[in-house]
């Protein structure tokens, strides 16, 4: 598998994925930047969120639960000085459905988190991970 990786301009950057997709990952103004994309790190943490939900959606779908909407809110710290690499970051996780069973979803964040989401695994090997959640029931 091959990615791409073009530079655009000042700190823009135009990704193409193995998969046909484009994205554009930009710098802030304060770095030389002109805001026009997402910084690479804010990639990396949503990235790792959208694995989690990929699995975690997946593993629920198979056990026939009545999931009507799923969104992971991220909370992190990073190293003070370079490299600034993610020392904490937790995942909460906010499933809204019919029904849904506490077990279920305890169930599915520990296979994502420890066995599935190779994104959270590979990050937790530099920062405390940690995953909450809360069931919402759907009217």
């Amino acid at each position: 598998m091959k990615d791409r990786l073009k530079w655009v301009d000042e700190l823009c950057f135009l990704g193409e994925t193995a998969s046909g997709h484009t994205l554009v990952m930009d710098g802030g103004t304060e770095h030389g930047g002109r805001n026009r994309g997402a910084r690479p790190m804010e990639l990396l943490l949503h990235g790792t969120a959208g694995c989690m939900a990929y699995d975690i959606i997946a593993i629920l779908k198979t056990a026939k639960e009545d999931v009507r909407d799923l969104w992971i809110e991220i909370d992190y710290s990073q190293a003070e000085a370079s490299p600034k690499v993610y020392t904490r970051i937790n995942l909460h996780i906010v499933i809204t459905g019919k029904q849904v069973k506490n077990d279920e979803v305890e169930r599915a964040i520990k296979l994502a988190s420890e066995k599935y989401c190779s994104a959270s695994i590979m990050l937790g090997k530099t920062a405390k991970m940690s995953y909450t959640y809360e069931i919402r029931e759907q009217d």
